[in-house]
């Protein structure tokens, strides 16, 4: 007998240790994979301008945005992290996930509970197949019960397991919601510098234009030249003109932004005020591996627990499937008035353990669990897929950096040409070489020239906040904890 109750103890012990449903194992970082075809292409050693040099393996530090040395970006992006509300919603939602988690443990514990009534009753006595007439009373009772459910299949663990996901999926979010903040701050903050200086550009170019335009007037009626001349310089101007209003329109647009970034009203927004020259290009590109991209990037890492979350929902689901027991006792006293209570006799008590046996759920068990294994060939798929998009856009960042940089090599090398035509025409028209028009020729083509250095310069910084962004922003799984 007394070895009956051994084994009996064993096999419970045995049980309650297993849980059914597949043990999550987290996706195996991936081999013989690149960003480029044919290889990682450094970028052309070729081109004059100052060179960004990209370093594969290494990872960005978590304040990235301080590389690009501007106290008035870092102002704004340091509020921002401090007011925006988005920031201040995911980590709410975090919060919840872990008191979620906290109230789940409560599984593992015996659930202990107190009762005290007081009531006037009239029960009929043909309720107990009597016959006599039914008399009123009053009934006071205290009781207390204990329960315990067996966690033998491991349904409650399952669960538990599920709830620590969610709080990974929230912490990952969170750690989303901090990069794209911070990314889309700076990126608005250089777009927004980029379209107040074109601006600036734009309308110096309009005056040159104008002022040309008066030159024109007076040397046709001088018939030195055609009227086709002021039509052309009107046409030119006009276009000029056209291009204010859509520039002026984004400026507001990117100041709106920035207001609702910062956490405040459109009245109260921070302006960062730098110009482009003044920020720092940064010049050492940190590219992560792809075995490390997928350890570091909120979005993969997202994925990652979504995944882990419908392998537990798979558990949960199994195990709804079996017997499910429960372990429970209960004592407590009645009498027909609170002074009686502690009188004797007046107590009632149970105990015992209660099994609830699935038999038929008119498939309801079965399916469901087969809805739990198809949602995680869904999570699967959603994964691998989130991993192909972060390699391609960390791909399309590598390509961009060396594409505008040819570009704004290019710019640059047209910018001071324009300069150097420019003081040559003002050299010769001091000589009487040349007539004014020409000097105001060649200073309207350095606007146009200056106005697309300025453009490609902006692109050139948003290149590296988008390859900051790519690879995951300084942030990794154990800082994000």
């Amino acid at each position: 007998m007394f070895d009956r109750k051994i084994y009996s103890l064993y096999a419970i012990t045995f049980l309650t240790a297993c849980a059914v449903g597949p043990d999550f194992i987290q996706p195996p970082p991936p081999s013989n994979v690149g960003y480029e075809v044919g290889g990682f292409a450094p970028i052309n050693k070729e081109l004059q301008v100052t060179q960004q040099n990209f370093e594969l393996g290494q990872s960005a530090i978590l304040e990235w945005w301080q590389l690009f040395q501007s106290d008035a970006l870092n102002a704004v992006v340091e509020k921002s992290i401090n007011n925006n509300e988005n920031l201040k919603a995911s980590e709410a939602r975090l919060l919840q996930s872990q008191d979620l988690l906290r109230a789940g443990y409560g599984i593992f514990f015996p659930h202990i509970g107190l009762s005290i009534g007081a009531s006037r009753q009239l029960i009929s006595p043909a309720l107990l197949g009597q016959s006599n007439q039914g008399s009123i009373f009053n009934l006071t009772t205290a009781s207390a019960n204990v329960s315990y459910t067996l966690d033998v299949f491991g349904g409650g663990r399952r669960q538990v397991e599920a709830l620590k996901a969610q709080v990974d999926l929230q912490r990952h979010i969170h750690a989303a919601t901090y990069l794209m903040l911070s990314s889309n701050i700076v990126n608005t903050s250089i777009a927004r510098t980029a379209y107040q200086q074109v601006i600036r550009q734009t309308e110096e170019l309009i005056v040159l234009e104008k002022e040309q335009l008066k030159l024109a007037h007076a040397q046709v009626t001088g018939g030195v030249k055609t009227y086709s001349t002021i039509l052309f310089l009107l046409e030119d101007i006009s276009k000029n003109e056209a291009l204010l209003a859509p520039l002026r329109q984004k400026l507001s647009q990117a100041d709106h932004l920035l207001a609702s970034l910062e956490g405040v009203d459109p009245s109260h927004v921070m302006i960062p005020k730098f110009s482009l020259e003044d920020l720092s290009l940064p010049l050492d590109m940190p590219v992560s591996l792809p075995s490390d991209l997928v350890r570091q990037r909120p979005d993969i890492l997202s994925a990652q627990a979504q995944l882990h979350i419908a392998s537990a929902n798979i558990g949960v689901a199994t195990a709804n499937m079996f017997p499910s027991i429960t372990l429970g006792a209960g004592f407590g006293i009645a009498s027909n008035s609170f002074a009686n209570l502690s009188s004797p006799n007046q107590e009632f008590w149970s105990i015992g353990p209660s099994i609830n046996i699935p038999i038929f759920q008119g498939g309801s068990l079965f399916y469901g669990r087969q809805a739990a294994k198809d949602f995680f060939k869904f999570s699967q798929a959603s994964y691998r897929q989130v991993v192909l998009d972060a390699f391609s856009q960390v791909a399309d960042c590598l390509t961009a950096i060396e594409h505008n940089a040819q570009l704004f090599d290019a710019n640059t090398n047209l910018k001071k040409s324009s300069m150097e035509v420019l003081r040559l025409a003002k050299i010769n028209y001091q000589a009487g070489l040349i007539n004014y028009s020409d000097v105001l020729s060649a200073d309207i083509q350095l606007h146009h020239a200056q106005i697309d250095y300025l453009q490609s310069l902006a692109n050139r910084y948003q290149d590296s906040v988008a390859l900051y962004v790519a690879i995951g922003g300084g942030l990794s799984d154990s800082q994000w904890h």
